[in-house]
């Protein structure tokens, strides 16, 4: 996990009235908020490398929320997204919920919803940051794999018995169950359905 030093809570919005309240708010909870006026500012300081979450205004000068937010997706980054909107803003919620905002909240808001939302958003950041680090492992033990093993691992996450597998390659038996031992040995699994679920999550498969 993450320390909680580490993460950012990233707030974007261009009243400098509810920026300084919200910053306060979050520093209140013992977190660790850094304030934008614009979405153009936020994006010119982030870095790939960035933990926590984002909260930004949906009605901004220049590139409103919703806008943040397929920006953000477009460049492969993970932070999840609140958007605050006001009451006559529910179709723009919809529009950034589907563009991926995790949530949505309407001001005026209760204190403890927003940071309820925070909390949500910086443990599933954190859950994010471990599948991608775990999804990243895996990849890398894939790449550490002969050109071979590699035909012997795809035949099996196809559901070819050694036999199969034997005959796919014109080699024997025995030569596939030495390849297989290599392969988990590799790729760390301790099991036939370990392998395969590491593999599948990697997305390599």
């Amino acid at each position: 996990m993450t320390p909680a030093s580490e993460r950012i809570v990233f707030v974007v919005d261009d009243d400098a009235a509810a920026l300084d309240s919200l910053l306060m708010l979050l520093r209140s909870d013992g977190l660790n908020p850094s304030g934008f006026s614009s979405a153009d500012a936020f994006l010119k300081t982030l870095t790939p490398e960035a933990r926590g979450c984002v909260i930004s205004d949906v009605r901004m000068p220049g590139m409103d929320g919703v806008q943040l937010i397929r920006t953000l997706k477009a460049m492969g980054c993970i932070l999840p997204v609140i958007v605050v909107t006001g009451h006559a803003d529910v179709t723009v919620a919809v529009q950034a919920m589907k563009a991926g905002a995790a949530d949505f909240v309407q001001k005026p808001y209760e204190s403890e919803l927003m940071l309820r939302l925070v909390r949500g958003c910086l443990e599933a950041n954190d859950d994010a940051v471990d599948a991608t680090a775990r999804r990243t492992r895996v990849l890398r033990r894939i790449e550490s794999l002969t050109p071979r093993e590699r035909q012997v691992l795809d035949l099996i996450m196809e559901g070819a018995s050694n036999k199969v597998v034997a005959a796919s390659l014109s080699i024997s038996p025995r030569t596939v169950e030495i390849y297989r031992a290599n392969v988990m040995s590799k790729m760390r699994a301790d099991s036939l359905s370990e392998l395969i679920r590491m593999t599948l999550a990697s997305g390599a498969a």
